[in-house]
């Protein structure tokens, strides 16, 4: 299996004001959750605003492997029409995930329901990345892993369960992709399955089993987390599911605007689920100027237009329990915290070391090269803002796409242009992400 190796670099350097008004990509969450599900669901599923990245175009081409009818009939519009609950076919050859973390695991425990075998690979980063603790829960139920590199990491083989059982299971940490296999998992099993977490993950996959039609019930437990309980073996149908724009790829331009003096941009249908938010949360803790208008929702799922304003920023300590909702987002808050005045804590990052690179190391060394102070303390990162940013480094994206965006943003605001050395990953998630910050008046070369 081979994927392009080619780099590409870009420049980016102090701009004039962004302004203009743009839709950014549809959410990457809810895109691999709609093709899924529709794929295991009887009937046809329409979905529009879906995100075209390679990430999700990996997940519709692994659905149609495993049996499904995935068509695209327009501009982010697809049709996909199912083979129900553990109705997936053996597929012909490895199902390939590129870059994708969330595709593949979602898949993992939707394979891990039926009776067939599935090769699971993608690209030289999703390769390093450790599969195990999705591989647990999954053999709890009783799919089965083939021989597997150190972590359960990829290539790997996956027996699914002939008979699948339902468990209960507590989640080792709060992690979406986790509970989101085992619900998978769960649809096939007799009974109920049950995931117990101690802090909230993102509650796209519950939502939207629900909007499918599964019966899953959510209910807090203990003083940040909760328990949700499938009842397994529903008949699951299709149907019309609209994709919000996507807050962790609206995070870049959002701080871009925040950072660059005399901004004014707004966002439109931007997701707004809290436990997605806690990047604007924050970034309103520290000063920023983000308003609200047009709330209005689809399939559970909330959604508004944002208007940013530049802002100036203040340092301020972000809680360890806002992790989870905000994730993805630590590196473009780290790049809002070197042009605040003061210091910024950021707790609790334990799982920046696992994504596409160890992005806790990466986001340090980001900072480091373009004359930030910055520390790592345990799993907190430290970053002492003066206001603004020397610039002037060459960043190493380590084939992150949120390492290359968040250098190229902070290249805009900062005295000497970033270089960053690749940006051919961008495209897992967003695209358009240089065109779009091109007609707001960015400057790359």
């Amino acid at each position: 299996m081979t994927h392009s190796t080619a780099q590409t670099p870009l420049e980016s350097r102090s701009s004039g004001p962004l302004s203009g008004k743009v839709r950014v990509p549809g959410d990457k969450s809810i895109s691999h959750r709609a093709l899924i599900l529709g794929a295991l669901s009887v009937g046809e599923t329409r979905i529009s605003g879906l995100l075209e990245g390679e990430d999700v175009l990996n997940t519709a081409k692994s659905m149609q492997a495993l049996g499904a009818k995935v068509e695209r009939t327009g501009p982010f519009a697809w049709k996909v029409a199912g083979v129900g609950v553990a109705g997936f076919a053996q597929p012909a050859g490895p199902l390939d995930f590129g870059n994708s973390g969330t595709g593949c695991r979602l898949v993992m425990g939707a394979v891990a329901g039926c009776p067939i075998t599935a090769v699971f690979d993608g690209d030289a980063s999703l390769r390093s990345r450790p599969m195990r603790r999705i591989l647990d829960p999954l053999e709890l139920m009783g799919a089965k892993a083939g021989e597997t590199r150190e972590g359960g990491r990829l290539p790997l083989t996956l027996h699914g369960a002939r008979d699948p059982v339902p468990i209960l299971y507590r989640t080792p940490v709060a992690s979406a992709q986790i509970k989101s296999a085992v619900l998978l998992a769960g649809l096939a099993a007799p009974g109920v399955t049950t995931v117990i977490e101690q802090e909230a993950s993102r509650d796209h996959t519950e939502l939207m089993l629900k909007h499918f039609g599964a019966e899953i019930v959510s209910a807090t437990e203990g003083s940040h987390g909760r328990r949700i309980a499938l009842t397994g073996q529903p008949e699951l149908h299709g149907a019309e599911v609209v994709v919000p724009a996507d807050p962790s790829s609206a995070a870049f331009p959002v701080v871009a605007a925040l950072v660059v003096e005399g901004s004014d941009v707004t966002f439109s249908d931007v997701m707004t689920n809290p436990l997605r938010t806690g990047l604007f949360t924050t970034l309103r803790e520290m000063g920023a100027s983000i308003e609200e208008s047009d709330v209005r929702g689809d399939a559970g799922e909330p959604m508004a237009t944002l208007r940013v304003r530049a802002s100036k920023l203040r340092g301020v300590e972000v809680p360890p329990e806002r992790a989870p909702s905000m994730i993805d987002e630590y590196l473009v808050l780290a790049v809002a915290a070197s042009f605040a005045e003061g210091t910024t804590i950021m707790r609790g990052l334990q799982e920046l070391r696992v994504k596409e690179s160890d992005r806790l190391e990466a986001t340090a060394a980001m900072l480091r090269v373009n004359g930030v102070k910055v520390e790592i303390t345990g799993d907190d990162l430290i970053v002492e803002g003066r206001g603004h940013v020397p610039g002037g480094g060459l960043v190493a994206t380590h084939m992150d796409h949120r390492i290359a965006m968040s250098a190229l943003v902070m290249g805009l605001a900062a005295d000497k242009p970033v270089k960053v050395d690749d940006t051919a990953f961008i495209a897992t998630s967003f695209p358009d992400f240089i065109p779009m910050m091109r007609s707001l008046g960015a400057e790359f070369s």
